[in-house]
């Protein structure tokens, strides 16, 4: 394992705990949290999806252990995180990896979630209730991350700091 992909990682769950704090919106009893779909666009292109998915599931661990996520978290970051690197890794676009987080998301995350809420928390909701509040958590999320990739990559930053070049 990359010592700098690790830091990377790291970084990225550090941002996702202290921005919980700062943008979450409650939709029932979940809360939505687009800074988790853009770090999972940016984990993907960066880090690559084992990663990525780590990255997700410690966010969710570490929001919930502090109260700022729902139990919810681990199946609307997971999904999304791995779908995105798994697109980026088959196509190479950043694109594909946006696609991937939405889907990913809106779709596997919102029915995966549907169970943890039904059965751990009560929710007596239809089965297709987080596809909405998820999808607009998520494409949002991803348009960030989108934007931040890109400032990244006019930088240079994205390969000094993954192909190990000094940040001159």
């Amino acid at each position: 394992m990359n010592v700098r992909k690790l830091t990377i990682a790291s970084l990225l769950i550090a941002l996702g705990v202290v921005t919980a704090h700062m943008v979450s919106v409650p939709v029932g009893v979940a809360k939505a949290f687009p800074m988790q779909h853009a770090i999972n666009v940016v984990s993907a292109v960066t880090l690559g999806t084992p990663l990525t998915v780590v990255v997700a599931f410690v966010i969710s661990l570490i929001r919930n252990i502090l109260g700022t996520g729902s139990l919810l978290a681990f199946p609307g970051s997971i999904f999304g995180a791995l779908l995105a690197g798994f697109f980026f890794n088959k196509t190479g676009k950043m694109h594909f990896s946006i696609a991937g987080e939405v889907f990913g998301t809106s779709f596997l995350g919102a029915i995966g979630a549907f169970p943890v809420a039904k059965y751990l928390m009560g929710f007596e909701g239809a089965v297709l209730f987080f596809v909405l509040p998820f999808g607009i958590s998520s494409f949002s999320g991803a348009i960030i991350g989108f934007m931040v990739l890109g400032v990244l990559y006019k930088s240079n930053a994205t390969r000094q700091l993954l192909e190990g070049e000094s940040l001159q």
